[in-house]
């Protein structure tokens, strides 16, 4: 509709209503100048050292209320090495994130191939043998679980959680769920309890493991396909990226892990235990999207991972250390995924703005 032009020296009649989309006066004013900027940089702060801000806190809380045992190297040295495992699982967990893809099989694997691994063993393979077929049935359940996703078309949540639920099958059909024991373990287990120079075995295997995802991700063609992918598919695939084979090689990289994570579970615990690694699933994507809101704002990578994993090993410590009941760890990880998950969002809302 049509408006009549007013004269430029008619005044504004005072009933006039303020243009469309326009704030009232009053509530145009109601918030102080800048303040806007001091929120969006909060937001932004949040998004990109949220997790190393939640870390520092609890590093200080738990000092504070536990100084003689909480603040000591030898914790510390304990930390790192119970975390040794779990972050081996967890970064093979983001490479597929970092393709835009879910694995939720990770656990299911972990279980099931540190199980087989101790089963083989007791038959009389070889150490090397069987943990190279134990490693290799775990990159045979990535392929898969890529193939499935890539070439058939079913949603990753639904595909890797369908995965997971037969290789817990497997598991019980192979255990009868009952754990299975070692007679001469001591070969085995000296894998995981071993050092070198001092430095645990563990810490020498997450180390390589850590070093090699970052190299594979970061100074790799195929790495930057999987990056590629993760911004989007489709314009990768207009760029001539192979994408069905690179979200498949990184599914493969996740049960890979995940393989190698069961292998040294069962190496520390001297024995193959049906359930032992189905926690993994929960604490890796905790630690997954904690470090995508570590340093980079919403993007999932090896560094951030890692930082997610110590946050997550330091407050179940602590929560240890202060004597709280085991129930809280489990309150504390599943809040720890919430606040990670909107950390990270908030992350990616800002990077995409």
């Amino acid at each position: 509709m049509n408006r009549a032009v007013m004269p430029a020296d008619h005044p504004l009649p005072e009933t006039a209503a303020p243009a469309e989309g326009a704030l009232p006066v009053a509530q145009a004013g109601s918030l102080p100048p800048g303040t806007h900027d001091r929120r969006a940089l909060l937001m932004r702060l949040l998004g990109t050292y949220g997790t190393i801000i939640v870390l520092a806190l609890m590093l200080a809380i738990f000092s504070v209320l536990q100084p003689g045992t909480f603040a000591t190297i030898g914790n510390f040295r304990n930390i790192i090495n119970d975390m040794a495992i779990g972050t081996i699982v967890a970064a093979g967990l983001t490479v597929p994130l970092v393709a835009g893809d879910f694995d939720l099989s990770i656990g299911y694997v972990a279980s099931f191939c540190g199980l087989l691994a101790v089963g083989l063993l007791s038959s009389g393979l070889s150490i090397p043998l069987a943990i190279l077929l134990v490693i290799a049935l775990g990159t045979i359940i990535g392929v898969v679980n890529g193939l499935v996703v890539s070439k058939i078309g079913v949603n990753a949540f639904i595909a890797t959680l369908g995965t997971g639920t037969i290789v817990v099958g497997l598991n019980y059909a192979y255990s009868g769920g009952i754990p299975l024991q070692l007679t001469q373990s001591r070969e085995f287990t000296r894998i995981a309890i071993g050092r070198i120079a001092g430095v645990p075995h563990l810490v020498i295997i997450m180390a390589v493991v850590l070093a090699l995802l970052w190299v594979i991700l970061n100074r790799t063609v195929q790495g930057q396909h999987i990056k590629a992918i993760g911004v989007s598919p489709e314009s990768a695939r207009r760029a001539g990226v192979a994408v069905d084979r690179s979200r498949i090689v990184a599914f493969a990289i996740a049960s890979t892990c995940a393989a190698i994570g069961g292998v040294l579970m069962a190496s520390n615990l001297g024995s193959g235990q049906v359930t032992a690694g189905d926690s993994f699933m929960l604490t890796s994507f905790s630690a997954a999207f904690l470090g995508s809101a570590a340093l980079r704002e919403g993007q999932f990578h090896i560094l951030g991972t890692l930082i997610g994993v110590l946050t997550v090993a330091v407050g179940n410590n602590g929560l240890a250390m202060i004597g709280a009941p085991i129930f809280t760890q489990f309150l504390f990880t599943g809040t720890l995924l919430v606040v990670a998950v909107a950390l990270g969002g908030i992350g990616r809302r800002f990077a995409r703005g």
